[in-house]
């Protein structure tokens, strides 16, 4: 995955994009054409924003995203270009808890395929892109 990002998210931007139900998500393509918009759920976990694949690592929009190491995201409002980072290990318990806090009542079998020990695998960090930044 992709590099730090030197950008950082505003207090608004974190808010809006952490309260919204769902992010819409699209990686860059190889020419930097954007691909079409998945929606996916999204987290806050602290002053940082995580997504992570419900159907594993050979998710076809997780994939792209790996791939690429770029793209933009929208929820919420604010519509923002992205870097897809690797998160750090020590966040995956704080992340479940933000998918449990936010999600739970869609009960287990639904939230269950994106917390536990498995899904560390496959989040991604949400790092804000400057467009001036070179894509990774």
């Amino acid at each position: 995955m992709a590099h730090e990002s030197t950008a950082s998210w505003t207090r608004d931007e974190l808010t809006a994009i952490g309260r919204a139900e769902e992010l819409e998500l699209a990686s860059l393509r190889p020419d930097g054409t954007l691909r079409p918009y998945v929606t996916i759920w999204v987290v806050r976990a602290g002053d940082e924003l995580y997504v992570r694949s419900a159907r594993g690592p050979a998710n076809p929009w997780f994939l792209r995203a790996l791939r690429s190491g770029a793209g933009r995201i929208r929820a919420g409002g604010p519509e923002r270009d992205v870097v897809f980072a690797q998160p750090a290990p020590d966040v995956h318990v704080d992340i479940d808890a933000a998918y449990h806090a936010k999600y739970d009542r869609y009960g287990p079998a639904i939230v269950g395929s994106v917390v536990g020990p498995n899904a560390s695998a496959v989040t991604i960090h949400l790092l804000p892109r400057n467009r001036k930044e070179p894509i990774p």
